[in-house]
């Protein structure tokens, strides 16, 4: 194992956080975010990935929180992770923890990391159509495009954008659709945007619904 992985843990430890089974040749994709709460907005996504991608698995990276967000009201960790994995109930999503237990805050240090660990394994990061309007505010954007190739899920009120800044940093390395099963095997930077069921669950709605029941009900 690369002394590189055995670095990134807090505290002084020398052991390796636990990941999800895995193995060389394998293709998995990321899927990254607070999960709070998760939904089935997140889970038909990652249905859509595992089978447009090719995917043998997705893996949910529960975050402790979000750098670009206050996080004093989220809930702990531990309740989150529960709720995500009654939510994913299916036995090709897996949830982890690895962005708290390597002791990191964003995206690009965690993916660097799993790269490094899991050694012959192809990565996709999966992202909303939402968060690639915002691409360009998270730290080290354009070297996580640079690390591994991106999933663009389709969703409510946030289609593909080719005016966002990231989708126009990045049209020339955007692969059509009807490539999308090549994806994982594809020398980054390249991204795809997949077309499918939108859900127009969202974790912000259902937050404003926990508080104010009936006024936000997704239509």
């Amino acid at each position: 194992m690369s002394r590189v992985a055995r670095l990134r843990l807090p505290g002084g430890r020398t052991g390796l956080p636990r990941l999800p089974p895995h193995a060389p040749g394998m293709t998995i994709g990321l899927f990254g975010g607070t999960f709070n709460p998760p939904h089935e907005g997140h889970r038909r996504a990652s249905l859509l990935a595992l089978r447009r991608l090719g995917l043998d698995q997705v893996w949910w990276l529960v975050t402790p929180g979000n750098p670009l967000k206050n996080n004093d009201a989220l809930p702990p960790l531990p309740q989150r992770m529960e709720a995500a994995r009654r939510a994913a109930a299916h036995p090709d999503i897996s949830v982890s923890d690895a962005e708290a237990a390597i002791g990191v805050r964003f995206t690009y240090d965690a993916i660097a990391y799993l790269a490094a660990r899991c050694r012959g394994v192809s990565f996709v990061w999966i992202m909303g159509a939402d968060n690639l309007e915002s691409f360009h505010g998270w730290q080290r954007w354009r070297e996580i495009a640079d690390l591994v190739p991106i999933a663009v899920v389709d969703r409510p009120g946030a289609t593909f954008s080719p005016s966002s800044r990231a989708a126009h940093a990045l049209a020339r390395y955007r692969v059509p659709e009807r490539q999308a099963r090549s994806l994982s095997r594809m020398k980054p930077p390249a991204w795809c945007f997949l077309h499918g069921p939108r859900s127009a669950l969202s974790s912000t709605i259902l937050r404003k619904e926990a508080l104010h029941p009936g006024q936000n009900a997704p239509t």
